[in-house]
């Protein structure tokens, strides 16, 4: 048996304490499955410009709150979690598993 799990973590507040656990599942999961060949890992974005943030990024303030928090002076967009999560899918990945990765430019 082979396979990728990836899981998205946000670092947002609210989230923490759950995604905390998770994080830790992810790492002994991990361990757990990698005589199965299958890697676990997961991925913790910064806020991202998704329909779950749209009323934060869809006013000045908002806007100008995400962009104060960004290392870029942007918020991120779908696809560059995508593309991490794609990575993490590929066969190019197959020397990782257990990893939290930060896609909060820092910010995690």
């Amino acid at each position: 048996m082979k396979g990728k799990f990836i899981d998205i973590s946000p670092s947002v507040f609210a989230y923490s304490i759950f995604k905390g656990a998770i994080n830790t599942l992810t790492r002994t999961l991990a361990q757990q499955l990698s005589a199965l060949g299958i890697t676990v890992n997961a991925i913790l974005p910064g806020i991202i410009n998704t329909e779950m943030n749209a009323e934060t990024l869809g006013n000045r303030d908002g806007q100008k709150y995400a962009a104060d928090l960004s290392t870029f002076n942007r918020w991120g967009e779908p696809k560059d979690i995508a593309d991490i999560a794609g990575f993490l899918s590929s066969s190019d990945s197959r020397w990782v598993t257990g990893e939290l990765i930060d896609a909060s430019e820092g910010k995690c």
